[in-house]
């Protein structure tokens, strides 16, 4: 859950009372937020505030659920507290103006990032406060729902400082040159990327675009740079306490999560306007390559959105009769509104642009449930009965674990359900064909880049880290592995394998063989042509799994079909783990074999 710093003071002054530390931690608990801490540190330094304005202050460390976007400042804090607790109605109305600025999205951007939308603050005053509010809720969005601006990047701007209308591009690094947010130097984005790379904060977000033959940017009419996204805006347009009317941009590769993250900014700040909570939407044009306009949009997007759901079907998740008048005035302590009953069984909940974590009628129940309150519903019986049981394949895979595995000398192992692609792929000598493996979008290392095909790599590791153990080392591992699958409703499925490796001062092929002769005899099945589930054989001539050593490999046959391989392991797999021991190993489905075992 991500963790909101609100001043105590400034909390309570927007709240309109105080509490004590116990007060407030009841108050957030029935919000269904957690007062994780109190602390004194130092606030109102920090951001582009010059150093020396920072005082010691109370700060209350709040949890709030990882889906509240518009919980992540004092601002959305304070407004959705005021409306709990019934100190005003109904949060203000988003009014939107007329829009004046215009966003051309050239073509370019479709390569690297392809989305961008946009908001006006006119008539802003900002304190110092609120001005660090700003800066630690893009923090915080960047950091939670943008994944690291990897989904989104925020620039705000000082719109007095620019002229309009705004281009956003796709440039090679060579011909992008700004001065940099904090630098008064001008730099092209190639020196921009080698200064930034000893940054501890802006080196991490440097992989997104260091690559890409073109960098996205946005400038103004006259070409001045307004940001470099996701890296860093340009020093010209930053804002300050003195800015006045604030241009917000938001690129994005997700058009849904930047939407969302402009109408909480949007939201959250725009009390500060002269009139308050008026915004001013921007015309966004995207572009085709020969100059012409291919589609226009207009940001943000400030309608309600509208959900259906019914009395009967919130009072049974919630465990209490309500009637729909009850849940009305319940769901509008929660920020959410009843626009009417589209019949008597449902209810028309109009959601406003910065609940973007209400999505379904359940959605709409939690809250009603919160503002009802968890400790008034009573505990009941529950009016069903049922009896807990293992899955089947789980008894299955418990069984070959004790009977078959463990009580002839093998160690369980537990390894990494990912893995990177060499181990998946290039030093099991195994051929990629993209048909496979499920690939990790965003990996946070070289590690983890895929979901495991199969388990011998990972007990190869583990035989890799304990090399220098008195031999023989007998190990296996029964467990999940991920498979690409075109009619699966997710695009995957998992398999559940058993695999196991003898390493000793011979490959001791007879002894896994043994081996497998005792896990057949376990599953109920016996030696014989392999044509039915109930017998078995070993096919040599078809083998074709390159991890194991020509003329030493083996298809397991079980029902006319391959179950699984066993054999020698190829000495290039054995150097490709460093190891200098020969092995022999099993590796087979276990799910053919549950109703053998029923």
């Amino acid at each position: 859950m991500p963790t909101v710093s609100v001043v105590r003071d400034r909390l309570f002054e927007e709240l309109g009372r105080t509490y004590t530390d116990e007060e407030f931690d009841e108050l957030c608990f029935e919000y269904g937020l957690e007062l994780d801490d109190v602390v004194e540190e130092k606030v109102g330094g920090g951001g582009r505030i010059k150093q020396g304005e920072e005082e010691i202050a109370t700060v209350y460390k709040v949890d709030v659920p990882a889906n509240r976007y518009d919980l992540l400042c004092t601002e959305g804090l304070v407004q959705a507290l005021r409306v709990f607790k019934g100190f005003d109605e109904f949060p203000p109305r988003l009014s939107p103006t007329e829009a004046q600025c215009v966003v051309q999205v050239k073509a370019e951007t479709k390569e690297i990032r392809p989305f961008v939308v946009c908001a006006v603050l006119r008539n802003i005053s900002l304190s110092p406060a609120a001005y660090q509010s700003l800066i630690d809720l893009q923090e915080k969005l960047h950091h939670n729902i943008c994944r690291q601006r990897s989904l989104v990047a925020i620039g705000t701007h000082d719109l007095d400082r620019l002229e309009g209308p705004f281009t956003y591009e796709a440039l090679p690094p060579n011909e992008i040159r700004f001065a940099p947010l904090s630098l008064s130097k001008e730099y092209s984005a190639d020196e921009l990327m080698t200064i930034y790379e000893t940054d501890t904060k802006l080196k991490a977000y440097l992989p997104l675009i260091r690559e890409a033959p073109r960098y996205p940017v946005i400038f103004d009419s006259k070409r001045r740079v307004c940001s470099m996204p996701p890296i860093i805006n340009g020093d010209h347009s930053k804002i300050t306490l003195d800015t006045r009317n604030m241009f917000i941009e938001c690129t994005a590769t997700d058009r849904t999560k930047a939407l969302i993250v402009l109408n909480v900014l949007v939201s959250a700040f725009s009390r500060y306007c002269e009139e308050a909570f008026s915004i001013e939407p921007v015309r966004i044009e995207y572009m085709n390559f020969d100059g012409t306009i291919d589609s226009v949009d207009q940001t943000p997007h400030l309608g309600p959105t509208e959900i259906t759901a019914s009395p009967k079907y919130i009072s049974s998740l919630i465990g209490v009769d309500l009637q729909a008048e009850e849940i009305s005035t319940l769901l509008n302590r929660m920020m959410l509104q009843v626009a009417a009953r589209s019949s008597s069984d449902e209810l028309k909940v109009l959601c406003p642009p910065y609940r973007a974590d209400i999505l379904h009628a359940c959605d709409v129940a939690e809250d009603a449930a919160i503002a009802y309150g968890f400790n008034r519903v009573k505990e009941q019986i529950p009016t069903f009965f049922t009896t807990g049981r293992s899955q089947p394949l789980n008894l299955l895979s418990d069984l070959l674990r004790r009977e078959a595995l463990a009580q002839r000398g093998y160690t369980e192992v537990l390894t990494w359900v990912t893995v990177s692609h060499d181990e998946n792929f290039t030093k099991m000598r195994r051929v990629d064909d993209n048909k496979q493996a499920v690939k990790i979008s965003n990996p946070k290392s070289q590690e983890f880049q895929e979901c495991r095909r199969y388990l011998l790599p990972g007990v190869l590791k583990t035989l890799r880290e304990n090399r220098n153990v008195r031999l023989p080392l007998r190990l296996f591992e029964v467990g999940d592995v991920v498979r690409l699958e075109e009619n699966s409703s997710i695009g995957a499925v998992n398999e559940r394998r058993l695999c196991a490796v003898h390493c000793g001062t011979s490959a001791a092929f007879e002894v896994v063989k043994a081996l497998l002769d005792h896990v057949m005899l376990m599953l109920g099945v016996e030696p014989g042509d392999g044509n039915s589930k109930s017998t078995f054989r070993l096919d040599s001539e078809d083998c074709q799994d390159e991890a194991f050593f020509p003329g030493r490999r083996a298809d397991i046959i079980v029902g006319g079909e391959s179950v699984g391989v066993i054999g020698w392991l190829h000495p290039e797999v054995l150097a490709n783990f460093a190891l200098t021991s020969p092995c022999s190993a099993i590796e087979m489905l276990v799910e053919p074999f549950l109703d053998r075992s029923a």
